[in-house]
């Protein structure tokens, strides 16, 4: 084997093993089948969770914005770290209307047809 390739031989395993790791870890973290978000005085929204991980694959897609933690919209909101209606709009609504309209099956669209006022 020539030497000058053992660094990158290395780093192609390292990176290898580490998605792996991470794929498991991904895997094993599947979080609540359903959940309940803070929907501010619009209501709350019942929101399943597992569906949109299965669809989805990537966290980061959502989590990136807010942590994986129950109550980190609320918490984000309140603090000043997350404007009102961004999750909404920025992230639920925006990839709901781009799979309608690439033809695949999305969710709702409108406001009522999430929160729910008790």
């Amino acid at each position: 084997m020539n030497v000058k390739y053992l660094p990158v031989l290395v780093l192609l395993a390292g990176a290898a093993a580490g998605g792996w790791l991470a794929a498991s870890s991904a895997a094993e973290n599947t979080g609540a089948e359903k959940i309940e978000l803070y929907g501010g005085k619009s209501g709350k929204v019942p929101f399943p969770h597992r569906r949109h991980q299965e669809k989805l694959v990537d966290c980061n897609i959502c989590h990136a914005v807010f942590p994986q933690q129950p109550g980190s919209i609320e918490k984000f909101k309140t603090d000043g770290k997350l404007k009102q209606k961004y999750v909404m709009n920025k992230l639920c609504t925006t990839c709901h209307r781009e799979r309608k309209k690439a033809g695949e099956p999305s969710g709702p669209t409108t406001c009522s047809t999430c929160h729910i006022k008790d």
